[in-house]
């Protein structure tokens, strides 16, 4: 669930391992020559980001036989899943990304791969911490007996450990009322988007425990920023697409390796094998934008190899732009005719967070109570998960000692620090949450820095999000951050990006002639109590808001 940016392969040594200090070579390499390309045949796509959702609009669009190019900065185009592996031949990649039972996109693709084996785990429990101890667990909801949700969720956790005092956790009970009401319109969705997800839990009641050990370190871990200054709409929408919606939602699974290897790898080639293109150390640096019938529209793409300083210009009937908003900041900042148009500027205005991915190597194995693992309060302002390799990928599974990956979200304050200190941080860490860590010695260890790496939802930010179709008719916007979506994946999800990904490639069909549109799974439709309490609400909306309905004004801060 991590980073947009590049990084480069080494060990826990600055002068082998900087990412966050990395410098694009073509600044100071000088260009050898200009190549043009242009396609003979067909119309021509050109794909700017790799990741889900760059990978995603590639995939169809090749098979669907255009002209199809995918350019990526990093040299191992693999967007939110690169990869590399050390000079000890250890697998790392940027951070551990969860895929969650409502992942039906994810795995409808990984399906037509047919890969040799199936890359997923089985649905896993996970645990949740504090420096005194643990929080609460999170069972697998699928192995459960099927009830209504909210209803399921409650039965099947009530019996489980809880830090939290039952009286504490009913205080959550009248906030549950949001979620019908959040998105009855666009008006009301800009309500809560214009307030914080904090601001929302004071108002309906949450007491100072639920939100300090429960909801508090979710979003930290489930949208990267704290409550306060997280979108209550974008909160609301993602909590309900990973954990309300139906009670097996929460379920979890991971890769058994590097996504980058076993999925990302076999995609390439897929797209590769239809015809389409995909080329790493590409800089994208100019778009070319030409009045045509007094529409501005882009007719090439104008790319910088980062190791050579070579510039390629790449012929483009429609463009997707599939990269995060730092990227995209840049790329309008480099491009006049971009900023000139308000939907490309109102960017501008959109913010970014920080990521720290760690890996360590330990001398010898150490068992921990669940595979995947949510740190609160471990950092003032940051949260952080830890997983166990030995239990999720292969490759670890009979490794002499364990191999941990502890991750960082909103990590500012932590960036400045060196690996040492970072490698000290995280040691403390895990001792307090399994104390046989203690006394084990780390054999090796790599610390990846990705500032203003993800997309930060903050109040107020929804009208400043593009729309999948822009103001120069022939780009298309991918990316989780995109707004408009018509599905119900939300918040920084694999699953968005991807359906984001495929959408872009259907507009690019619609507009060019070519092809039969990307078949994109819906979510699960509201089960029958959800829906009629929707359509309460939605009437009751005419005349007062829920909240007040429910007489929920008053602080708890």
């Amino acid at each position: 669930m991590l980073a947009k940016t590049g990084f480069t392969p080494g060990l826990n040594h600055r002068k082998e391992l900087q990412p966050h200090t990395h410098r694009l070579k073509q600044a100071a390499a000088p260009r050898r020559r200009c190549i043009r390309v242009y396609a003979e045949n067909g119309k021509n796509v050109v794909i700017v980001g790799g990741g889900w959702a760059g990978f995603g609009a590639a995939k169809h669009l090749s098979e669907c036989g255009y002209n199809t190019t995918l350019l990526d900065a990093k040299s191992n185009p693999g967007g939110l899943s690169s990869g590399f592996r050390t000079k000890k031949g250890q697998a790392v990649e940027a951070g551990i990304k969860g895929f969650w039972y409502s992942y039906k996109n994810i795995f409808k693709l990984v399906e037509e791969l047919n890969l040799p084996e199936w890359p997923f785990t089985d649905w896993t429990n996970s645990g949740f911490w504090s420096p005194k101890g643990l929080v609460t667990e999170a069972p697998v909801f699928s192995r459960q007996a099927q009830l209504p949700t909210f209803l399921g969720q409650s039965v099947h956790t009530v019996g489980l450990h809880w830090s939290i005092s039952l009286p504490d956790r009913l205080t959550m009970i009248p906030f549950l009322g949001s979620f019908f009401d959040y998105n009855t319109n666009e008006e009301t969705y800009k309500e809560y988007d214009s307030m914080s997800a904090y601001e929302l839990y004071r108002r309906t009641g949450v007491s100072r425990e639920a939100y300090e050990q429960f909801l508090r370190p979710t979003l930290l871990v489930g949208l990267f920023a704290p409550p306060e200054s997280v979108s209550a709409a974008v909160m609301l929408e993602t909590l309900w697409y990973y954990v309300m919606a139906h009670q097996n939602y929460f379920d979890v699974c991971w890769c058994k390796g590097s996504v980058a290897e076993r999925i990302f790898a076999p995609l390439v080639q897929r797209i590769r094998g239809r015809g389409g293109k995909v080329h790493g150390n590409q800089l994208v640096t100019s778009l070319n934008i030409e009045e045509i019938d007094g529409v501005p529209q882009v007719t090439a793409v104008e790319a910088t190899d980062r190791e050579t300083g070579e510039t390629t210009i790449h012929q483009a009937d429609a463009v997707v732009l599939a990269v995060g908003i730092n990227a995209m900041q840049k790329l309008i900042t480099a491009n006049p005719p971009l900023a000139a148009q308000n939907d490309f500027s109102n960017i501008m205005h959109l913010k970014s967070l920080d990521v720290i991915a760690t890996r360590l190597f330990f001398d010898r194995p150490v068992p921990t109570k669940y595979p995947a693992n949510v740190l609160s309060g471990f950092e003032p302002a940051a949260g952080a998960t830890f997983f166990n390799l030995n239990e999720i990928q292969d490759e670890y599974r009979n490794a002499e000692g364990s191999v941990i990956t502890v991750d960082f979200y909103n990590a500012s304050a932590l960036l400045p620090l060196t690996d040492e200190a970072l490698i000290q941080r995280v040691r403390s860490h895990l001792e307090k949450c399994e104390p046989g860590f203690k006394g084990a010695k780390v054999v090796d260890s790599v610390v990846l820095r990705y500032p203003n790496a993800v997309t930060h939802f903050s109040p107020g930010s929804y009208p400043d999000r593009p729309f999948q179709t822009t103001s120069i008719p022939n780009i298309m916007m991918a990316g989780d951050w995109v707004r408009g979506l018509q599905h119900d994946a939300a918040g920084l999800s694999q699953e968005r990006a991807l359906v984001s990904g495929l959408s872009a490639a259907n507009l690019v069909v619609e507009r060019l002639g070519g092809g039969e549109p990307a078949t994109i799974l819906d979510a699960d439709p509201d089960e029958p109590h959800v829906a009629l309490t929707r359509q309460l609400v939605t009437q009751t909306r005419r005349v007062t808001s829920f909240p007040e309905i429910l007489g929920l004004r008053n602080p708890f801060l």
